[in-house]
């Protein structure tokens, strides 16, 4: 039961606040903040940032916190958010296991993150408020990460053409 509720919390917080599997995988408990929606991570160089989380992320996350004391935690990762099944603290590998086993399609944990910032960018987002979401130094990184989708690009045409 354990593993099933990690493993909804940690595809939330992948796709629901745009962390890096690193990230994720450094979170302490106490860098949440689920009363107001809110997780500290340590990103790229060592900078600190604050990240959204979603609503159905908090959901998970409550659900995986009140059943962590079922899973085995050695002593060096007690403070760690996500444990993998031999109680250390989670790996990328081990999100890479986890996405595969949920997924319907073989995928990279960085689609989540991809998806995360084309989502929110296809729903008016602007491009420096995802850059600062994602932690990136550089606007142009973030122009790398995203893509217009083709469902964007028509309804774009067809809201504001005049002939569309």
């Amino acid at each position: 039961m354990w593993k099933r509720l990690r493993d909804d919390a940690v595809l939330e917080m992948l796709y629901g606040s745009g962390v890096r599997v690193s990230e994720l995988c450094s979170l302490d408990v106490d860098a949440l903040d689920l009363r107001v929606g809110i997780a500290t991570v340590w990103g790229k160089g060592a900078k600190e940032r604050r990240v959204p989380v979603s609503e159905p992320a908090a959901d998970a996350l409550r659900g995986w916190l009140r059943h962590r004391h079922e899973a085995p935690v050695a002593e060096s990762a007690s403070t760690a958010l996500f444990v993998n099944e031999r109680g250390n603290r989670l790996t990328p590998r081990d999100v890479r296991r986890i996405i595969d086993r949920r997924s319907a399609s073989p995928t990279h944990p960085h689609a989540l993150r991809h998806t995360f910032a084309t989502h929110l960018l296809d729903h008016g987002a602007d491009l420096r408020v995802v850059q600062e979401l994602l932690g990136h130094r550089d606007v142009a990184t973030t122009q790398r990460y995203t893509h217009v989708s083709k469902e964007r690009l028509k309804a774009v045409y067809r809201d504001t053409h005049p002939r569309a």
